[in-house]
């Protein structure tokens, strides 16, 4: 319904295109960075850290990547990058929490705890590092990885991670008002994220893209779960609760804020129509691989 509305509000005209660009930036800079830090900062480090699970999920996320990045070889740096993302990435918040907490129960957390990391930790970086090779082409390698680094660095999303990280490692808790203030700013990210997403898809040609949609609908929903499960089905034998919840949630479509974070390269319509076409896709290709779980 929040993506229909967004739909509707820039089809009408009530908001203009460039509007809904403002709002992306808000919850790329600001709404996501405060939902990132707070989950963050909340979980007890000892509590949320299993080796063969975060192997396991690493592992089978980094070989979608690849199998994305390979499949987009003939794409520009930074389509390639968001083309591999849209393949490795879930939504193991606003899809995983809802799907995995009533059926595993505990499990279901320190698994939804664990995946995050892998993802904000491991794959954010990464991902974000490869789009912006496009504008470091022409510098030396060493400087190239100077600055992607510093621009990872100056990301809202990582200064959100690591101050999480921070902040839980520490076990400080922070000053009630200012807790207020973060969770408020965190509960924005949902529902402006999902209206931008509806908002990026008027006047979206798919003219010539339609075989990259399918590929990264079926990367996510086929290659991304059997990836995970081929490594969790071994590292995670002697505990099958994890073993399925990790599987469960790579079957996940991807993240809300995916065409969010395409907005500064240009991509964001693309991201946003593989989005709707892979979310609508997931309500069939879920059942099957709960029922099988189960």
């Amino acid at each position: 319904m929040l993506i229909g509305l967004g739909y509707v509000a820039v089809r009408e005209r009530w908001l203009a295109r460039s509007d809904v660009r403002v709002l992306g930036q808000f919850v790329l800079r600001f709404a996501l960075p405060a939902l990132l830090f707070t989950m963050l900062a909340r979980r007890p480090v000892a509590e949320i850290f299993d080796a063969r699970f975060l192997l396991a999920y690493a592992g089978g996320s980094l070989l979608a990547l690849a199998v994305g990045w390979r499949y987009a070889r003939r794409r520009g740096a930074s389509l390639r990058a968001f083309i591999a993302m849209g393949m490795s990435f879930s939504n193991s918040g606003y899809v995983g929490v809802p799907v995995l907490l009533p059926w595993l129960g505990a499990p279901a957390a320190v698994a939804i705890a664990l995946t995050m990391m892998v993802e904000n930790l491991l794959m954010l970086p990464l991902v974000l590092a490869l789009a912006e090779r496009d504008g470091a082409k022409r510098a030396s390698v060493a400087a190239a990885l100077r600055e992607i680094a510093m621009t990872l660095l100056r990301h809202p999303l990582v200064i959100a991670i690591i101050g999480g990280i921070a902040v839980a490692a520490s076990g400080i808790a922070l000053p009630a008002p200012l807790q207020r203030a973060i969770d408020l700013m965190a509960q924005a990210s949902s529902a402006v994220a999902l209206f931008v997403i509806g908002g990026s898809l008027v006047g979206l040609q798919l003219q010539g893209q339609r075989r990259d949609l399918a590929a990264v609908a079926i990367g996510k929903l086929v290659v991304h779960p059997l990836a995970v499960a081929a490594l969790a089905w071994w590292l995670l034998a002697d505990n099958p609760l994890l073993r399925t919840a990790a599987i469960a949630l790579a079957a996940m479509p991807m993240f809300g804020i995916y065409p969010v974070l395409a907005q500064k390269h240009g991509h964001d319509g693309f991201c946003a129509a593989a989005l709707l076409v892979t979310t609508v896709a997931s309500f069939f290709t879920l059942s099957g691989p709960l029922w099988f779980l189960s």
